[in-house]
């Protein structure tokens, strides 16, 4: 009930006459309102209830019972604010103010309950595994440890978008990413007046995409009488795995490979482990894993191959021309032969990780021969399928990055290196003369004409060695009678 008051004056003549207004607005009883910090009473302890009325004001006062509405309010607990309490029960609330007293409407009900006993409830996963991947089927049990043949009943409570049923067991046949969260739950004794577990431990339940095994092959390329092994790996190898083993089966009318299971394993295997005896020629192969009942099937791995060099009658690749190394500027062209009429070249680099067929952009496919861009095209693998399914010899292909050298540019290769190499020379042979002359600079006079003279008279010979700056100049040596007569 609302009360509005104001004043208006009526000024007559010789009276003043003043009018008080009242305005009164009368509203529905007001609800109380009442809540609970926490459902279950742990033990030795005590759970926080809170009763408010709408619009709040400072003079109400709050009335609590427990049991029946009829029951006689617990007058020790009248209070202005909240209260606790450590016993379980069901707890009403109502407001109250004035003189005498208005009382406001009964609160809703709510129910506390006290954990007693060893009960203790336990959230438990089946299958077991610490990640589950999209599609799959698990089931969410609460257990009551020493729960005995009492009848119970359940609350779950989760931070995911599923909200279980009020049952022990709950079963999500596909599950998504929306599943993922954490869920607990908790029992109440059904013939017990208020009884709890209390909420159990919290299990977290994480859904991941779908799983892409990764295959190893080992060896790579393959020798006479060697065994091939496949190795399948997943995230978590013991959650329960069986794998399951196939050969790539090629099809050149279809972008697409087909596949045959391996011997052995149209049931899985325990092992992650398959090997292959007798293979001797190129072939490919893929795995894949699955668990659970219905099973489920992870995603396929990627193909990996297991390459040989050896020709195959059916099914052989030449290349032209016959190398295994190759500049950019070479132009190379694959051919496939054998018992098929339509063929497919295949190559795989560890630049692209995974195999690619003849096309536009590292090669053009005409009839049975692919014609290589060396420009466009890295080291590789290349081999050619058959539509009869047959895979031929590999060969591996390296391309030089600089261009080969033109064969035209020899000769002028040739007479550069001659002119480089007289250059180189003539100075050599000007400083051998240069050595030798300056080791025989003394000449030995020459004896006088007269044959009657039986020596030289040498003082008579006139010769002059001249040398200025470690250079020999000779001058001319005369006999005795040119000198005579010169005199």
């Amino acid at each position: 009930m609302w009360l509005a008051q104001g004043k208006m004056s009526v000024r007559t003549a010789p009276l003043l006459i003043t009018v008080t207004l009242f305005c009164l607005t009368v509203a529905n009883r007001p609800k109380a309102e009442l809540r609970a910090d926490d459902r279950d009473i742990p033990v030795g302890g005590s759970v926080t209830l809170t009763c408010s009325v709408k619009p709040s004001s400072s003079d109400w006062k709050y009335f609590w019972y427990r049991g029946e509405k009829t029951s006689e309010p617990l007058t020790s607990q009248l209070s202005a604010g909240p209260i606790r309490v450590s016993e379980g029960g069901v707890y009403w609330c109502r407001g109250g103010r004035g003189e005498p007293v208005y009382y406001t409407e009964f609160s809703d009900p709510v129910t506390i309950y006290k954990i007693t006993g060893p009960n203790k409830a336990v959230v438990t996963l089946q299958p077991n595994w610490s990640e589950v991947y999209r599609g799959e089927r698990i089931t969410l049990r609460c257990e009551i440890t020493d729960g005995g043949d009492t009848d119970w009943e359940y609350e779950w409570r989760t931070t995911s978008s599923e909200k279980p049923p009020r049952q022990n067991e709950h079963s999500i046949t596909s599950v998504t990413e929306s599943h993922s969260g954490d869920y607990r739950c908790k029992g109440r004794k059904k013939h017990t007046q208020h009884s709890s577990t209390g909420w159990s431990d919290p299990i977290k339940l994480t859904v991941s995409d779908g799983l892409l095994p990764v295959l190893t092959v080992s060896p790579s390329w393959l020798s006479a009488g060697a065994s091939v092994t496949l190795n399948c790996r997943v995230k978590d190898p013991s959650a329960g795995w069986k794998f399951y083993w196939y050969k790539v089966v090629p099809h050149p009318s279809n972008i697409y490979y087909s596949y045959e299971q391996l011997p052995g394993s149209s049931s899985g295997t325990e092992q992650d482990s398959y090997i292959v005896h007798g293979q001797t020629h190129t072939a490919g192969y893929r795995c894949g894993a699955g668990r659970g009942d219905p099973v489920f099937s992870t995603y396929y791995s990627g193909i990996k191959y297991a390459w040989s060099a050896d020709f195959n009658s059916s099914a052989s690749l030449t290349v032209s021309p016959d190398r295994a190394q190759h500049f950019t500027s070479d132009s190379v062209s694959l051919s496939c032969e054998g018992n098929s009429t339509e063929w497919r070249v295949k190559r795989f680099s560890t630049e692209d990780r995974d195999s690619s067929a003849c096309s536009s952009w590292w090669g053009i496919m005409t009839g049975s021969t692919c014609n290589i861009k060396t420009d466009w095209t890295s080291d590789a693998v290349y081999w050619c399928e058959s539509e009869s399914g047959e895979f031929s010899n590999a060969v591996n292909i390296t391309v030089q990055a600089v261009s080969r050298p033109d064969s035209s540019s020899f000769p002028v290769l040739l007479v550069v290196g001659l002119v480089c190499g007289i250059v180189l020379f003539i100075p050599l042979i000007v400083l051998f003369c240069y050595r030798a002359s300056k080791d025989s600079c003394f000449v030995r006079p020459v004896q006088s004409e007269s044959a009657n003279t039986d020596r030289v008279d040498h003082k008579n010979d006139h010769y002059s060695a001249l040398h200025h700056d470690d250079v020999c100049l000779y001058d001319t040596v005369k006999g005795r009678q040119e000198a005579e007569h010169a005199q």
